[in-house]
């Protein structure tokens, strides 16, 4: 394994991504997630939260091509994949530009992917399954090494719900809290004026990176893994065997990331990000850390790997308690409702970790209604 990739990758981009991106670590690590599993990534979040910005900058410290749109209900496939040359159709012969267009990219950012029509729809699809684009008789053959989508809803029309399973990882990226405002505001001020990275690592390092993956060993987590899909099901994500086996990509490139040629069970953080559903995001992140804590001396983990420390639920109770008792104060400012909205979301997010699955439902069933109660 060439560890000088692993090595500039992890220090030059990687690092220097999440010192420029306030909060945004966790994006960061699945951008070269899936970049190095060749997989594609979906963020689930409102807009203004850098998701463009971050791909955009990986891309380019990568020194590789990147095609951005953001699409409509009324975009046309003409302006994803390339027009019509009128000269050469004149002629007789239907030839697509693609120059600058997505059929030439390497990494590609579609924003509000759920809004497209059905033309393009079915074009993603072959592009995310084949990494191929067909127009007429003509076949492109893509140099795409992954393809990146968000949208602030989740879909729930069956022909969108195909191209949604196309994307094996996916991320709830939310806006950063009140605490990290003054961080966010210094960076984003500083981003203004930053110079593009420094090409650390090459598109065709990380292809090489990429190439060894089914020479990564997977036996000692082959166990812990089969137990761990079928935990999943019982949660009610729909993780087909597809998905199971495409997933073994995901733990293959932590531990390439990690510097090893071997997978450890520590490799399973990877399953935090697989989710169908809003509602699921919660559950599954306890699921996984929970297998996580029985695996917390693996060597060599990612930083994902990390369980967060176990919050105190009677604290989480009482906190609750007093927010509960401030609600009763109908003469409240919007400022202090939006204040109080902004506890609750702490506490839920707390409440999250909570391993005791009956603790965490009450807790979380308990932040909705207050969420509720302030509309």
């Amino acid at each position: 394994m060439d560890n000088g990739v692993v090595h500039n990758l992890r220090r030059d981009v990687i690092g220097r991504l999440k010192e420029r991106f306030v909060g945004r670590d966790e994006v960061v690590d699945l951008i070269a997630l899936a970049v190095v599993a060749r997989e594609h990534l979906f963020l689930y979040g409102p807009p203004g939260t850098a998701k463009s910005a971050l791909i955009r900058d990986f891309a380019q410290a990568v020194e590789g091509r990147y095609f951005e749109y953001l699409l409509t209900r009324f975009s046309e496939p003409n302006e994803i994949f390339g027009p019509i040359d009128i000269a050469r159709l004149r002629e007789g012969a239907v030839v697509t530009v693609t120059t600058g267009m997505l059929p030439e990219a390497e990494f590609v950012f579609l924003d509000e992917l759920f809004n497209a029509n059905s033309a393009i729809l079915n074009n993603l699809l072959t592009v995310l399954n084949e990494r191929v684009y067909r127009r007429g008789a003509e076949t492109h053959r893509l140099p795409l090494v992954s393809l990146f989508s968000a949208a602030n809803h989740l879909p729930d029309d069956e022909t969108l719900r195909a191209l949604f399973d196309r994307f094996l990882l996916r991320c709830q990226v939310k806006n950063l809290r009140r605490e990290a405002m003054p961080a966010l505001l210094a960076a984003g001020w500083g981003l203004e004026t930053a110079p593009p990275l420094p090409i650390a690592v090459h598109v065709e390092g990380l292809t090489a990176l990429s190439a060894q993956i089914p020479q990564v060993g997977l036996g000692a987590v082959l166990e812990p893994y089969m137990d761990t899909v079928f935990k999943i099901r019982d949660l009610g994500i729909a993780f087909s065997d597809r998905r199971a086996v495409k997933s073994l990509k995901l733990i293959a490139a932590s531990a390439l990331l990690c510097g090893r040629q071997s997978a450890n069970p520590a490799d399973l953080w990877v399953l935090r990000y697989v989710w169908d559903r809003e509602e699921q995001i919660d559950a599954l992140a306890a699921l996984i850390n929970g297998v996580l804590e029985q695996h917390a001396r693996e060597p060599d983990r990612h930083p994902l790997a990390a369980v967060p420390a176990q919050p105190d639920g009677e604290d989480l109770a009482r906190q609750l308690d007093d927010i509960d008792k401030q609600l009763q104060d109908k003469a409240l400012s919007l400022a202090a409702l939006s204040r109080l909205k902004e506890r609750i979301a702490v506490v839920a997010d707390q409440a999250a970790w909570l391993s005791e699955a009956n603790s965490r439902k009450f807790l979380l069933d308990r932040a909705r209604r207050c969420l509720e109660q302030i509309g």
